[in-house]
């Protein structure tokens, strides 16, 4: 089993190596066999590493202990669900699943475009196996996910493991690292696509097409993946919060930052060839931010709950960074002349000056989060003392960020391309401005006396206003010309411009999520020492602690404390919080107890028995709102959906496009 494993992961290392050269050999020599030897060399990769990806999945599931990996990461007792989830819950096992990702992606690119893009498909195809090829060379010869257990001169059996780590028992985290690997696996096919272009020079911006579709399906699941984990923290760690900018939480949101800045800015190219130079620069940046994110995660440079031990990796990524970044920037500046823009910035009051605006601010976003993860690493290198950088830094520079990043997402579909007048802008803005600044005026008359709450719920009507201003604009018209009902016209204008009302939607999902950060200015907390027949009081709930049940099965011991919970004398049911020690890995875990509604949740930890051997430990908080975000997410997802399903009528922009670059340009119009 283990001999098959490690053979077919150094074959598929042997093919990527020969994808390269046979893809650049054939497009140079031009000897289309090659490149086409080449595309079949990643199918036949993604085939090796899927039996080797098989073979580990059995081995866990079956409890084939002789394997180091297995005897780390799975034991008898776990069910075969978290068995299997395992794959991915070492070290070992997630580069695996990282290299096989990417193999998918690249077979499904070459299969794709077998008949498209032949002048670049030869480098989008080396890009790729450029990078499948550093993952494999990490399984291969450093991290091996089939190393057995040895004694003496033999292979021995540990007859049981350690199991996986508790905090990863979670249904959540059966999806999470998935999805998130899905992400930063799949930001690799916009970069391949991106050197692509930038070698051959490609005329017109079909690729830019191709890349942005591509860059929407990774940014939709690098989204779920931050989402599920948000969840994951909020329900198992124990802690109370959805996010703690924790250095491991900031590597998968950099990307995602990078990423969205873009999706806004693409916009530019596609309808009026600027910003070209800009493009490639995020799209190399969300790719690099990819690789710093899982070196983050696997070189042991920060502390985490998120990261894996440490290890040896460091140093092959950043020599990994540093050459990926020398060529992307060597080869940038070398295609400068070739990414001139096309247009300029006429005015300041146009819909292309908000799309900048909106770049530069997430970029000082990302810059913030970025210099606040990487702080305690530059300070133990320069003074040998690390120093630590907190939520509250975090908090204080992103929040105005942020809402500023909300006011933009409203002034932008208020703004024409090209040239706004100040008349205009003042009757769009007019509905919006003033149902934002009622809610903050009837807000601060109820109360409410946080600044920054104030302004967020005001930017959240303001944009939400705005957006069922344009829905509603465009059914009335649609509707009024067809004869139709007022939900079928919004339905049809959804499906004649998707990409536009989908978008819409996302945006939509943003400021539900935003409602519920803001609730995070009103929560409260305590934490108590608790014996049966107490009743502890926390915003408008009294909690009556009730009996404590104990037990034990194979896999842990556990321990429920009931709380009848009662508002305004009406009991509205009991949480059930506990306390768990596995058995195998000698590890305590909480499983919280939440009530969950729109307005608010009660969430109970349990946090262990109290020092004094008297009672338990109940740590109470109301969360208000908290909810909003898992709300908003799906609205997010179904407005990205939306986005990558194909207009019933496609819109074409008439603009100037470079078709050729030299002494002179020719130009066509479109």
């Amino acid at each position: 089993m283990e001999n098959l494993g490690s053979l077919a992961i150094l074959l598929a290392f042997c093919f990527a190596i020969y994808a390269v050269f046979a893809s650049l050999a054939g497009r140079w020599m031009k000897r289309p066999f090659l490149v086409l030897s080449g595309e079949r060399a990643v199918y036949s990769i993604w085939a090796l590493l899927t039996v080797a990806a098989g073979l580990l999945v059995y081995s866990l599931i079956s409890g084939d202990f002789r394997l180091a990996y297995v005897a780390s990461h799975s034991n008898r007792t776990m069910t075969a669900v978290y068995k299997f989830t395992a794959w991915w819950g070492g070290q070992e096992g997630s580069l695996l699943l990282w290299s096989w990702l990417l193999a998918t992606y690249s077979s499904v690119v070459v299969y794709q475009n077998r008949k498209k893009f032949r002048d670049m498909m030869p480098y989008v195809t080396a890009v790729l196996m450029t990078v499948e090829t550093f993952f494999l060379i990490l399984i291969s010869f450093v991290e091996r996910p089939f190393n057995v257990l040895m004694a003496g001169r033999g292979v021995v059996d540990a007859g049981d493991g350690q199991g996986l780590n508790p905090l990863l028992q979670y249904w959540t985290m059966v999806i999470h690292p998935p999805m998130l690997y899905l992400g930063y696996v799949g930001f690799s096919v916009p970069f391949a696509f991106a050197m692509g272009s930038l070698i051959t020079k490609q005329p017109g911006d079909a690729w830019i097409h191709t890349t942005r579709r591509w860059t929407l399906v990774t940014w939709m699941f690098q989204t779920t993946g931050i989402l599920l984990g948000a969840g994951w923290a909020y329900a198992v760690l124990g802690w109370g919060g959805y996010w703690g900018w924790d250095p491991v939480e900031n590597a998968s949101l950099l990307p995602w930052i990078t990423a969205t800045a873009f999706l806004h800015s693409v916009m530019m190219q596609e309808k009026k060839g600027m910003m070209k130079v800009w493009n490639i620069v995020l799209v190399s940046c969300t790719f690099f931010l990819c690789i710093f994110g899982t070196f983050l995660t696997r070189s042991g440079v920060v502390q985490s709950v998120h990261a894996f031990a440490q290890s040896q990796l460091g140093n092959y990524f950043v020599a990994f960074l540093a050459i990926g970044i020398a060529a992307t920037l060597y080869l940038i500046l070398n295609r400068l002349d070739y990414l001139k823009s096309e247009a300029q910035l006429e005015s300041v009051l146009s819909r292309e000056s908000s799309f900048m605006f909106n770049n530069l601010i997430l970029l000082a976003s990302c810059f913030a989060v970025l210099w606040g993860t990487l702080f305690p690493v530059i300070t133990e290198a320069i003074s040998g003392e690390k120093i630590s950088v907190d939520a509250p830094f975090f908090n204080r520079v992103n929040i105005p960020i942020g809402l500023m990043l909300m006011l933009l997402t409203g002034i932008g579909p208020l703004i024409a391309w090209r040239k706004s007048s100040v008349e205009s802008l003042r009757r769009a803005f007019m509905w919006p401005a003033a149902a934002g600044v009622a809610l903050s005026l009837g807000l601060f008359a109820n109360g409410v006396r946080d600044f920054y709450a104030l302004i967020s719920f005001a930017l959240c009507v303001f944009v939400a206003v705005t957006i069922v201003i344009e829905f509603f604009k465009g059914a009335i018209a649609i509707r009024a010309k067809n004869a139709m009902g007022l939900p079928r016209a919004m339905f049809e204008l959804t499906h004649r411009n998707t990409r536009r009302y989908g978008g819409y939607l996302v945006h939509m999902g943003v400021v539900f999520m935003f409602i519920g950060f803001t609730g995070k200015a009103f929560d409260s907390n305590k934490t108590v020492q608790v014996n049966q027949g107490q009743v502890v009081q926390i915003g408008h709930y009294d909690l009556h602690i009730g009996q404590t049940e104990s037990g034990q099965n194979n896999d842990y011991q556990w321990e429920i404390l009931n709380v009848d919970v009662v508002k305004d004398g009406q009991r509205l049911g009991t949480l059930r919080p506990e306390r768990r020690f596995y058995t195998a890995s000698k590890q305590p875990t909480s499983e919280v107890s939440i009530r969950r509604r729109l307005n608010e949740d009660l969430y109970l930890n349990l946090a262990g028995n109290a020092n004094d051997g008297d009672g338990n430990v109940l740590q109470c908080y109301v969360f208000p709102l908290v909810s909003w975000i898992w709300m908003g997410y799906w609205v997010v997802l179904l407005g990205t959906i939306i986005c990558l399903t194909p207009s019933k009528s496609r819109l074409v922009y008439p603009r100037t496009e470079v078709i050729s670059v030299g002494a002179a340009q020719a130009k066509v119009q479109s």
